[in-house]
């Protein structure tokens, strides 16, 4: 995800190369990304820190805890700091971190790596209009960006921060079935992503309702009301609610599980 945000902000040059730094344990991936963006980089997380008026924290749920006293520790009292870390509630980063710092927290998605990114951001307690401004367009640059409260992150989670995976597996299956009516898999492949990927991009140009595109394609004895009859009969549609459901259900737990062994 860091990568693709800095990818995203190069490209779109929201930013100047030279104003981006990345930080990372491993060598041979900053080599990588150095060679790239032309970013600087470093394996010095006190330095990234010092350096930066916007801090974003792109790492496991399990490492917060590890890095959070260095950005305490050279945090400018202006930087603002934005996370990415999955489940990782505002609390724990504003318990950790200097009294009335600046912080947001982001729900990305891995789309983010095409520049097709679908985001939301929660304001922690001390975050102004202008920082919430400051993390839209860090978000824009990978992607589109929505601005809600925290207690829906959860299921933001379950939708569009796990979507990806379910869209994976509805254009595996859609290719599938391409290949068992005769088509080649590398045709039936190309095919089912370009539909996907097609039929979003009309829905969010048009902003036509779905229904409505649908009834567009929908002709009285065709072909597409025998698929969607099918579709409905095998139930996708209540099968995607509730995975969107569980996967919101399954967020909320991990977060409570992870303050919980706090207190512990």
């Amino acid at each position: 995800m860091a990568g693709a945000l800095i990818k995203g902000l190069v490209a779109s040059k929201s930013v100047s190369p030279d104003h981006l730094m990345a930080s990372d344990v491993k060598a041979s991936r900053l080599t990588e990304i150095e060679s790239a963006f032309g970013i600087r980089t470093t394996t010095d997380n006190a330095a990234l820190v010092k350096f930066s008026d916007v801090v974003v924290v792109a790492v496991k749920p399990q490492i917060v805890d590890r890095v959070l006293p260095v950005i305490r520790e050279n945090l400018k009292p202006s930087a603002l700091v934005v996370s990415i870390a999955a489940g990782v509630p505002s609390v724990v980063f504003e318990e950790g971190l200097p009294q009335n710092a600046k912080f947001v927290r982001s729900m990305p998605n891995t789309a983010a790596i095409a520049l097709a990114g679908a985001t939301a951001i929660a304001a922690g307690s001390h975050a102004t209009e202008e920082d919430m401004q400051v993390a839209t367009e860090l978000f824009e640059a990978v992607g589109r960006c929505a601005t809600l409260d925290e207690a829906l992150l959860d299921a933001v989670t379950g939708l569009s921060g796990s979507g990806p995976a379910y869209v994976m597996l509805m254009i595996e299956a859609l290719a599938d079935g391409g290949v068992k009516v005769g088509l080649g898999r590398d045709t039936a492949l190309l095919l089912a992503a370009q539909t996907v990927y097609g039929a979003a991009k009309l829905q969010l140009e048009s902003g036509e309702h779905p229904g409505r595109l649908k009834d567009m394609v929908t002709s009285p004895g065709g072909t597409a009301i025998a698929g969607l009859h099918t579709l409905e009969s095998g139930g996708l549609r209540r099968t995607l609610i509730d995975a969107v459901e569980a996967a919101a259900r399954r967020s909320r737990e991990l977060g409570e599980a992870l303050l919980a062994k706090r207190k512990a």
